[in-house]
């Protein structure tokens, strides 16, 4: 192993994606059991994300599932990735994470980012418009003000007041110059746009500004990594989440992950499966030394101290299999 990689921290993202005749609740109670899993591989955090609508994911309130997972766990770090915080009242967050480190502290992560919900109609239920993504920077700014005390309408976080919960960026659009500007950690992707990924990473150092969070720049760089005994396998592990996003690009809707074996008996058009085979390319997908190769090179490139692992895929035992593989990398 090289000590570069030796250096890097590696985490997952684990977004609770449904698999074609299973269940919502069978995806939540497999992201808990993963997160166990990974724990036992070494693994340096382990986040969940926010969706509302899709049917493919079931992961809809990520403080609460991080709240069964760390639960569920000792000592690996547990977060979001993240909590959508235009969809929310800030001060609404800073209690549930107040709540979150003071039952598990030490080990809560606060991931953030600006999306609003997917369609219109999940928009309008939330009550919220596409236009107050806007204020990313502002929300940002008076959620971490209800953890330090300064809120001027002289109510009180708690039990988030006076706690220190790391916040991270998840760096989507204008997220790098926010991060940037706030002084906060960032998480950006994805690997299949390196060049888009790596001006995101030079604009944050470059205009990085310290602050009580964070002392000098860090980044975390996510995207999927699949690792199996042969590049045929390894690429078959891509195949139901590339047919997925295939899917909503073309149709509008997220399915649920199909098995491998049956995408390739699904008609498409030639516009899906444009998106299809792009969907399969400029991921981390090989064997134990192809992709150590692969990630020694992207981390020199970007000089990222995290890796952040989002791979989905509808064989879960293939998909443990990929981690233990990547931790052997990682770990030595």
């Amino acid at each position: 192993m090289s000590s570069l990689i030796a250096a890097t921290h590696f985490s997952v993202l684990d977004r609770s994606r449904t698999r074609e005749g299973g269940t919502n609740a069978e995806a939540l109670r497999d992201t808990v059991r993963l997160a166990r899993e990974l724990e036992e591989l070494g693994y340096h955090r382990f986040w969940v994300s926010e969706h509302h609508g899709v049917p493919g994911v079931a992961g809809s309130a990520p403080t609460v599932l991080a709240a069964a997972v760390a639960s569920a766990t000792r000592t690996i770090r547990v977060g979001t990735g993240g909590v959508m915080l235009p969809n929310h009242q800030p001060l609404v967050v800073a209690e549930q994470f107040g709540v979150l480190e003071s039952l598990f502290p030490g080990r809560i992560d606060m991931g953030l980012g600006r999306s609003v919900g997917f369609t219109d109609g999940v928009r309008k239920a939330l009550g919220r418009d596409k236009d107050v993504a806007d204020d990313f920077a502002g929300q940002l700014d008076e959620l971490l003000g209800w953890f330090r005390g300064t809120s001027p309408t002289g109510v009180h976080a708690r039990p988030a007041e006076g706690l220190t919960v790391p916040p991270f960026v998840l760096a989507m659009g204008e997220g790098a110059a926010i991060a940037a500007r706030a002084g906060l950690p960032m998480v950006i992707g994805d690997l299949r746009n390196r060049e888009k990924m790596q001006r995101g990473i030079d604009h944050y150092r470059t205009h990085f500004r310290p602050s009580p969070w964070a002392a000098e720049p860090y980044v975390v760089i996510s995207g999927t990594i699949a690792v199996a005994a042969t590049p045929a396998e390894a690429r078959r592990l891509l195949i139901p989440e590339a047919w997925s996003m295939a899917h909503s690009r073309t149709h509008g809707t997220f399915p649920p992950l199909p098995p491998a074996d049956r995408v390739g008996s699904l008609p498409m058009t030639a516009k899906e499966r444009g998106f299809y085979e792009s969907g399969l390319t400029g991921h981390l997908a090989g064997t134990e030394d192809e992709v150590a190769h692969e990630l020694e090179t992207l981390l020199k490139e970007t000089g990222a101290q995290e890796v952040l692992v989002t791979t989905s895929t509808y064989d879960r035992a293939a998909l443990l299999d990929s981690y233990r593989r990547l931790a052997s990398i990682t770990s030595g």
